[in-house]
Order: C-alpha cells, then structure tokens, then sequence
C-alpha cells in the first residue's frame, strides 16, 4: 500500500508520496497446506513519484506495485524510453501511460496520477488526471464535472483514510445514540500559495506515516517523503531521497 497526494492551486501542482514497499508472502507447509499469508515491509527506499522532465509531466503510482515481479517504477522508466515523446503533452502522456499497462497488465490493480501543464488559448492550463488500469478509467480530477472549468484541491490515492477522516464529513454518534454529520471547517484552496500547497502536501503524507505507526494495524505507508513541484515556468524536487552509501 502507499499513500500519494496531488495538490492543485492557482500557482502550482505539488505531488507527494512516502516511500514503503509491502508485499504478501504466500505460504505452505511442506506437503502443500496454505498457510495464513504475511504482509511485510520490502522497503522504504522506493520511488513514486516520477518527473518527466522535457514534458513538465509528473506521475504518482499507488496500488499493486510490482507487476510481472518487477516494480512498477522499472514499467514506468521502459514507458518513458519506448512511448513518451518530446511532444507528447499531458493528455497524451496519460493516454499513453494507461494503454501501455492496459496492454500489459489488463489486471492489474494499479493507479496513477499525472499532472502537469498544457497551453490553451495561450495560456497554461492546470491538468491533473486519475488513471486506474484494471478499470481502464482516465478521468481529469480537477475540473467540474461535465466542464472545463477548472477547480482547485487535492486527490489522494493509496491508504487515503487518515486524511479522509481529518478533511471530509464524518459521523458522530450523539451521546442519545443517534448519528450525527460533523462537516470540517473548508480549506480555502483558491487562495493558497505555493509554499502552503508544499507545506500541506507534506503534512498529510506525515501524518498518514504517524497515525498508522500507533494504531494497530499494517504498517503499510513509511519512509522519506518525496515531493515533487510543477509549475508553468518549471520543474523542481523539493525534497527527494537520495542514494548513499555508509554513515
């Protein structure tokens, strides 16, 4: 599992991930009884999210993260080399992106989010895209539905539950025994500078990591947060891991 999120602001688009790998261990006895499966941790030093950089495209991959037993940052590096152009913009980058594991990976419960900035009109228009492969969805996320006209928030994919309970309606059991809808107070994203959208970005991946490092539960999103920044002007890593060797 992992957790990613996607802010779009009037100025900006930041993406954000942790860096965790789990997988599930099948097992048997040695005469072939199943046993429980086991869920661990494979890594914290994985990447998910990618910049390409000629196209000012970025993309961020949650769900089934190896495919065919290789990682699905290794399909996403041969995706670039085979398919992606110099020309190649936003809209096509992420038809590309989902024929590409369609054709390889029909199954696969895999999703992606891609972002970037497209010229309409002369001007540069903020794309943010939810490409999901089983279901062969691609859907544009923020605009209103129906429309072009764009709107601004976030999209989070992966294990979205922390911050879903922090920012949408919940419910709330009174102490008569009813339920009742709390609603949260609004966060203005119309109004928010880039620095807030980073800020925020971050906040919700840390938050993701430490709520699930106390409950019992899987601890399925962990490790350095990466952050990735697109505006029309340019590409920039706010922060990303790097390799290194012994300290």
């Amino acid at each position: 599992m992992s957790f990613v999120i996607t802010v779009y602001v009037p100025e900006a688009i930041v993406m954000a991930s942790d860096s965790r790998q789990s997988i599930t261990i099948q097992r048997q006895t040695p005469d072939g009884t199943k046993l429980q499966p086991v869920e661990t941790v494979s890594s914290d030093f994985v990447y998910k999210i990618f910049l390409l950089p000629k196209q000012g495209v970025g993309i961020g991959t949650f769900g089934e993260s190896i495919l065919d037993k290789v990682t699905v940052e290794s399909h996403i590096k041969r995706f670039q080399e085979e398919k992606v152009g110099d020309r190649d913009d936003i809209v096509n980058i992420s038809q590309k992106l989902l024929e590409y594991f369609r054709k390889k990976f029909p199954n696969a419960d895999t999703a992606f989010h891609i972002a970037g900035f497209k010229k309409e009109s002369g001007m540069s228009m903020p794309h943010v895209y939810h490409c999901q492969v089983s279901r062969n969805e691609m859907k544009r996320v923020n605009t209103k539905p129906g429309t072009d006209d764009v709107v601004y928030g976030a999209s989070w994919g992966g294990q979205g539950d922390v911050i879903a309970g922090i920012l949408t309606p919940s419910q709330l059991k009174t102490p008569d025994g009813q339920m009742r809808q709390v609603t949260k107070a609004p966060v203005v994203w119309e109004a928010m500078p880039i620095q807030d959208a980073v800020d925020f970005a971050i906040y919700t991946v840390r938050t993701t990591i430490d709520t699930i490092r106390f409950q019992a539960r899987p601890k399925n999103v962990g490790g350095p947060i990466d952050v990735l920044l697109l505006t029309p002007e340019k590409t920039s890593w706010i922060q990303r891991k790097e390799y290194r060797g012994e300290i």
